[in-house]
């Protein structure tokens, strides 16, 4: 049974769903999901759980992520993006570079978001968006979120490039339209890629047309191990008669506490397990099994 992660780059105009739905089809894989949606609109990093490693893919939600984005300044539109239609026109004052770090200095740090409509939360069993597509609003209570960087990168005319690293949760169209407003106008994004989801900065992504080609050559895919984005975990190494009462859901008395309750847990021969909490008397408790009883 094939069970890892792919780092997907995603094609702008697919949502994340059909992307998935595609690398399913390529590997004839029933058990798989992504983490953390991106709009059709964007491009970019969406890490794909494959197998065993669906149970790990609540860790990767949590993960800070980095985007490239453009804003058009002078437009807003009814989704945020060029894919909607505009329905403001506001003058765009001059602009110099360092006015314009001036602004985004101050969008870093902790604070509160409220979700655009065209979004997939959902609301009465019900997505934003389905409700925004029919000319509904409806109130949204806002969420934390933080910015950690955010960069200027380019500045031509009325468009700016930007970069962020920022956390969970975060809609980069509310955060290019509150930063057009602080530059006195308002804005929409024309372009929008996902860098990386800690923790896979640095790691190489795929494509479908790649994946595609590997297929035929009879390649499998290229797989990250399933304990890869774990590795921020203590470890724990059992011994055969523990091994089998780890897989069999019961408490093990290791003798072993960790920096942390939650840890990952191998056996003798360094065959990941899955994961377990421990608690100050060095008994360690299941949480997600990675394998199965022989």
């Amino acid at each position: 049974m094939l069970s890892g992660i792919l780092l997907l780059d995603k094609p702008r105009g697919l949502s994340s769903n059909a992307a998935l739905q595609r690398v399913r089809s390529l590997y004839g894989r029933e058990k798989a999901g992504h983490t953390g949606s991106l709009d059709p609109l964007a491009s970019g990093m969406l890490p794909v759980c494959v197998g065993e490693a669906t149970k790990v893919a609540a860790d990767l939600l949590a993960g800070r992520k980095r985007y490239r984005f453009s804003i058009e300044l002078g437009n807003a539109t009814t989704t945020g993006d060029v894919e909607g239609e505009v329905v403001q026109s506001l003058a765009v004052p001059s602009l110099e570079r360092a006015a314009v770090e001036a602004a985004l200095a101050r969008f870093l740090g902790a604070q509160q978001q409220v979700p655009p409509m065209y979004s997939a939360i959902k609301q009465a069993g019900q997505p934003l968006y389905r409700l925004a597509r029919r000319g509904l609003e409806v109130p949204r209570a806002p969420r934390a979120i933080e910015i950690f960087e955010l960069a200027l990168m380019s500045l031509e005319g009325t468009s700016l490039e930007l970069e962020t690293l920022c956390s969970k949760g975060t809609y980069i169209r509310v955060l290019a339209q509150d930063i057009a407003a602080a530059l006195a106008t308002c804005g929409h994004v024309t372009a929008l890629r996902r860098l990386y989801v800690e923790p896979f900065g640095g790691e190489p992504m795929h494509t479908l047309e790649a994946l595609r080609e590997a297929r035929e050559r009879g390649a499998g895919p290229p797989l990250l191990p399933t304990d890869w984005p774990l590795k921020q975990l203590p470890m724990l190494q059992l011994g055969a008669s523990e091994t089998q009462r780890f897989l069999h859901g019961q408490k093990v008395l290791t003798g072993f506490t960790t920096a942390t309750p939650r840890a990952r847990i191998y056996d003798a021969s360094g065959r990941f397990l899955g994961l377990g909490e421990t608690d100050s008397g060095g008994v360690l408790q299941p949480r997600r099994l990675m394998q199965r009883l022989p």
